[in-house]
């Protein structure tokens, strides 16, 4: 019986657990990938503690994940062979059958198959994808560039395209994390006049380095949206930190007909007012990650203008202690497993 290492959880809130597992074997329109590096995402605690329903144990955590197809299930599309780089991120797969999918809205399908909950995650050697969830690796991006981009980079880099900033607009980034110093990087490569927005006068010379052309101390005795109001106003504000009150205090900051697209996750609701939106026809828009499709546009841009992520790389067995500094904050700026 051949096997794979994986790292599972056996019950909510439980410790990481290394151990042996039987090799998957991929069923109908699958593939199992052998996986290369898979970056450890904050969402990944919402599944070890049973935060979202449906989560079962044990449990493989992992939906940043860059690997190599390794086989291919029957009746798998001849576009995908062995040995194809691949990465697969928040978006796993979708059941095709309901109201989204059919308007051809796979992201927000209401059966998304996200990796370590719908199925085995990336913490682990081998992992079975569905081939829709499957984006091409460039040659230009190695596996510890590529697999946080199927989740941290996409979300940010999706979230400033569809948004209505155009080329010359003011746009500003909430907090410089692990999706924040990204979406810098692609605020500033996407022609926006862009803004940087964190805690502490000291990371203005980081964010500068980012790309950002202005940086808002947001722990000044000038208020965010005042400092915003001061540069013309914002048309879009991407809010990356997971802080509600952080995200409230930008809206009197959008200009007219501005947005606020909100990607960090708080459970703590937003304190914004009707008022607040009527007068100047502001827009709040929550937005998800991206397809297959996402991210491969992800990685292509990220590859023509040299964007990489910020990552700290520890090997697979060494899992807990990267989720534990992940969750600390301590990481500068997304934790990455290897398997070799």
């Amino acid at each position: 019986m051949s096997t794979h290492r994986v790292v599972q959880v056996a019950a909510a809130g439980g410790p990481f657990e290394i151990l042996e597992r039987e090799v998957p074997q991929p069923g109908p329109g699958h593939v199992r990938i052998a996986v290369d590096a898979c970056g450890i995402c904050h969402s990944d605690v919402a599944f070890v503690d049973a935060l979202l329903p449906g989560v079962r144990f044990p449990l493989v955590a992992g939906h940043e994940i860059a690997g190599r197809i390794e086989e291919l299930g029957e009746g798998t599309h001849s576009g995908w062979q062995v040995g194809d780089r691949v990465a697969v991120g928040w978006f796993g797969g979708s059941c095709g059958h309901c109201t989204p999918c059919r308007q051809g809205d796979f992201i927000v399908c209401e059966n998304l198959k996200v990796p370590g909950w719908a199925y085995d995650g990336g913490y682990a050697e081998k992992v079975v994808a569905p081939q829709d969830a499957l984006a091409r690796i460039p040659d230009a991006l190695t596996a510890t560039d590529a697999a946080p981009l199927a989740c941290a980079g996409v979300t940010t880099y999706n979230g400033l395209r569809r948004s209505s900033a155009r080329p010359g607009d003011l746009v500003a980034v909430l907090g410089i994390g692990g999706l924040g110093h990204l979406a810098v990087k692609y605020a500033a490569a996407m022609g926006f006049e862009t803004v940087a927005i964190a805690r502490g006068s000291g990371k203005a010379d980081f964010a500068k380095q980012l790309g950002a052309h202005h940086y808002i101390d947001s722990t000044a005795d000038t208020p965010v949206a005042d400092a915003l109001r001061s540069l013309g106003g914002a048309k879009v504000v991407l809010a990356t930190a997971a802080n509600s009150d952080a995200i409230t205090a930008t809206a009197d900051g959008l200009s007219p007909r501005g947005e606020l697209v909100v990607v960090g996750a708080d459970a703590d609701p937003l304190g914004i007012g009707p008022n607040q939106l009527l007068m100047s026809g502001r827009i709040i828009r929550g937005h998800p990650s991206g397809t297959a499709q996402d991210v491969q546009d992800t990685m292509a841009f990220s590859a023509l203008h040299g964007i990489r992520p910020m990552v700290e790389i520890l090997p697979l067995d060494q899992a807990a202690e990267a989720y534990r500094k992940m969750m600390s904050g301590a990481a500068r700026f997304r934790m990455v497993l290897t398997t070799r």
